[in-house]
């Protein structure tokens, strides 16, 4: 088996096209171009604090609007992480974080127990950041959770500053992430649960 985990997804719709390849265990190495500003920020972010090589190129229609990219990118990193992990066999399966950002703190709780499921708990008041509204990031973590088949659960604490909001989840769940996917000697190399498989 591939000790880092790599894969490759390509995502081609008449409204977006997608290439996304991913390194489960890598250095945080990153190039990441969506035509979305502010999501490259956030994905590097992710990249970045996950210790997940991701390299992306992605187009769309956000001439429209950036709803059918932002949704679509969701998909194909759930699908990458999904690939990435095969029948999870070895990983330790659940992860924690609370991250501190400024004024804000946010709480993340994920199990990659092949059971999709999103818990999204962040009212907010003022979602812009510049012209990308944050309310978008529902979207995106609703078609990774489903793709990746995970329990997610993502919680404001308290914050105001959307910008503040959407890094702090970012941050959050890369470090939950990371520490979900990492490799548990002590399960040597078996799926952990006591069903024997992690299935829906």
């Amino acid at each position: 088996m591939d000790t880092k985990r790599k894969v490759k997804i390509k995502r081609n719709t008449k409204e977006t096209q997608i290439s996304l390849e991913l390194s489960l265990y890598g250095k945080g190495i990153n190039k990441i171009s969506t035509g979305i500003p502010f999501l490259d920020h956030m994905l590097e972010l992710f990249s970045r604090h996950g210790f997940f090589d991701l390299n992306i190129t992605a187009k769309g229609d956000i001439e429209i609007d950036y709803h059918h990219l932002v949704e679509d990118l969701g998909i194909a990193l759930g699908q990458a992480f999904s690939q990435a992990l095969g029948d999870k066999s070895g990983i330790k399966r659940y992860g924690f974080f609370i991250a501190p950002m400024d004024e804000t703190l946010v709480t993340t709780a994920v199990d990659l127990s092949n059971r999709p499921y999103l818990s999204w708990q962040v009212p907010v008041s003022n979602s812009l950041v510049r012209d990308f509204n944050i309310s978008l990031l529902k979207e995106f973590f609703q078609s990774f959770a489903n793709e990746v088949a995970c329990n997610l659960h993502i919680r404001l604490e308290h914050g105001e500053e959307p910008h503040h909001i959407a890094e702090g989840i970012f941050k959050s769940l890369a470090k939950c992430l990371d520490m979900a996917t990492t490799l548990e000697p002590r399960l040597e190399g078996q799926v952990p649960s006591t069903k024997g498989t992690l299935s829906a």
